[in-house]
């Protein structure tokens, strides 16, 4: 790969950019990536590991004369950093993020940045259950998806720019508008956090099973909630805040799919049973058909992990 920015800017440096900074150094991506994260035990840990050409200890310093400065701060974060990055960004500079809400960052981003600077908004659909700047690895990204979310209008050489950098790091990029973004992720990975969530503080607060045994006998589905239910949470509290509409439509539908499920096991329709989980079967098949998992037992995990 060729380099793409001369020199990008990480804004926040946990899973998503410290990912960033590795994949752009094996691709070769960009001859400096300058870094600023809001508490010094983040920086000084940043140092500690090479993250990052240079570890600013301002995001003024962090931003100045980049080409490129990717957002990557929870999703409630985001139009404070902007307004406070404005007025050191480099004319023709590109801004873009990482946050898993787009209407509500677009809004809260876009009217912060001056004229000649260009937004183009994004999402990365690749993470773990890890978080921090030790938590990154340059393969993160490799056949995952990208979605970018440009307004109309935003400037072709920036948006193509952006993919570049994107294709670079071994994501998949497609675009998408901010709304029609917000109603998938609403599907694909807002609700099934927020049913984790609720699977494991319905464990807990269980009392005729207890922690132990939760702990011990977790194999059987309820270590993938667990799981899931591990991210962040200060990012998932401002993702749920900021994607209110959709997920609420999404949890409207599970909540009377639940209803139907609960209906068939208490009257016995095993039929319904059957055929709907024969369809859901084959939603899992597409997944693994399409790349995006892999048709190994444990799911997925190899025997270090478990």
């Amino acid at each position: 790969m060729s380099v793409v920015y001369q020199r990008v800017a990480l804004i926040g440096l946990g899973l998503i950019a410290s990912s960033m900074f590795w994949a752009i150094k094996r691709g070769g991506l960009a001859e400096e990536v300058t870094g600023f994260a809001r508490t010094p035990e983040t920086r000084a840990t940043a140092r500690e590991i090479g993250l990052c050409d240079r570890v600013c200890d301002t995001v003024a310093g962090a931003v100045e004369g980049a080409d490129l400065v990717v957002l990557c701060v929870p999703v409630g974060a985001m139009g404070s950093v902007a307004a406070e990055i404005a007025p050191h960004l480099k004319p023709g500079a590109t801004v873009t993020d990482v946050g898993s809400v787009k209407r509500a960052v677009i809004d809260a981003v876009a009217p912060h940045l001056p004229d000649g600077v260009h937004f183009v908004p994004a999402h990365p659909l690749a993470g773990t259950e890890h978080s921090g700047p030790r938590s990154g690895f340059a393969e993160l990204f490799d056949n995952r998806w990208c979605l970018l979310v440009p307004a109309e209008g935003t400037d072709i050489e920036a948006v193509a720019n952006l993919r570049k950098l994107w294709e670079g790091m071994g994501a998949n990029v497609d675009e998408m508008d901010p709304e029609h973004h917000d109603l998938v992720l609403a599907v694909t990975s807002h609700t099934p956090h927020l049913i984790a969530y609720t699977m494991v503080g319905v464990a807990d607060d269980l009392g005729r099973v207890t922690d132990s045994e939760v702990i011990k006998y977790s194999a059987a589905g309820f270590r993938d909630f667990t799981r899931i239910a591990a991210s962040d949470p200060t990012m998932w509290r401002d993702v749920f805040l900021s994607n209110k509409e959709a997920t609420l439509e999404i949890l409207g539908r599970f909540t009377e799919e639940l209803f139907a499920l609960q209906r068939a096991i208490r009257t016995g329709d095993g039929d319904h049973l059957h055929d709907y989980f024969s369809r859901t079967r084959a939603i899992r098949r597409g997944i693994i058909e399409a790349g995006q998992d892999v048709d190994a037992p444990n799911f997925g995990r190899g025997k270090a992990q478990v």
